[in-house]
């Protein structure tokens, strides 16, 4: 029993290291890609106007506007000159879209940390 428990932590980060590859593919895009998929539309800045505009917009923070009497939720990427448009719907799917993806990063880090923990303790024995 012992040798199957002591190869664990072993098992642990063998486990971690496969699954870190792919978290590797996250860039700081990865907030957009979220957006896209839960429906958001992109909208290019192609006049003057709309580059003006982009500009005074926060960079890279959700914001809650009204236009034509709908509440629409608008994500400006100035230095893609666009922004990502979507309604509560869309909105909401990538609330949990990001939480999910949070909590499966939050469960990697988890194992992690575990495997780091449960290493070693085979100097003390059984107890």
């Amino acid at each position: 029993m012992k040798q199957i428990l002591g190869g664990l932590p072993l098992a642990i980060i063998l486990l971690v290291a496969a699954l870190l590859p792919g978290c590797a593919g996250h860039n700081p895009q990865s907030t957009e890609d979220l957006l896209s998929a839960a429906g958001f539309n992109v909208v290019i800045a192609t006049t003057p106007k709309q580059l003006n505009h982009l500009a005074h917009l926060p960079p890279y923070k959700m914001m809650k506007i009204q236009r034509n009497g709908k509440d629409r939720y608008v994500y400006a990427d100035p230095a893609r000159k666009l922004i990502f448009v979507g309604g509560l719907f869309s909105y909401d799917r990538f609330r949990d879209m990001r939480l999910a993806k949070n909590v499966t990063e939050q469960d990697l880090q988890d194992a992690k940390f575990n495997a780091e923990i449960a290493s070693g303790w085979d100097v003390w024995g059984p107890f």
